[in-house]
């Protein structure tokens, strides 16, 4: 058994070469897979669950004035939102709460939530989940339809994504739009 810290660093990292193990890598600005974003915008993928062994998913995303999904929570998934650019609100639970640039939301697995970009410019939104699985659910939206909004498609992607959809998007549901200056 090795008693000098290089011996046991050196260990360490000859077990993390193993096979089978998450490789570290870096993207420039834009770079990952891009779908279309079911609100508007596009979708790039900068963390997949085949490069994270199933650990998490990232992508960023660009939202419309206005857009955002309904109301639904994710039966299987943690979900993080971290507000890059633009004036966005959350809604956990009943609770409606401001979000602008900078803000960050932890939705739990089960609980009801839905965001909307609340100024007047396009907005960008960092979201990571936890396991991995819901690539297949935006790729297959792009897949289905080229619409912005499309609730109807939404709604029957959910289930094989193990989302439940319980309400209308913001917009519908708290209509207040008070936008950026």
């Amino acid at each position: 058994m090795p008693t000098e810290p290089q011996q046991l660093a050196a260990e360490d990292n000859i077990r993390c070469a193993m096979p089978n193990q998450m490789r570290p890598f870096a993207l420039e600005p834009g770079a990952g897979t891009s779908v279309l974003n079911p609100v508007g915008g596009r979708l790039v993928f900068k963390l997949r669950g085949e490069q994270s062994n199933g650990a998490m998913t990232v992508f960023e995303t660009v939202a419309a004035p206005k857009e955002g999904p309904p109301l639904h929570f994710h039966q299987l998934q943690d979900e993080w939102l971290y507000v890059l650019e633009g004036e966005m609100r959350i809604r956990l639970g009943d609770d409606v709460v401001p979000a602008p640039a900078g803000s960050f939301a932890f939705i739990p697995r089960r609980v009801a939530h839905t965001w909307q970009n609340s100024g007047r410019k396009p907005a960008l939104l960092l979201a990571m989940f936890a396991p991995s699985g819901l690539e297949q659910f935006f790729e297959r939206y792009a897949e289905l339809t080229d619409q912005a909004g499309d609730l109807d498609t939404f709604r029957a992607l959910a289930p094989e994504a193990g989302m439940t959809v319980v309400g209308p998007p913001l917009a519908q549901s708290h209509p207040t739009y008070t936008g950026e200056a």
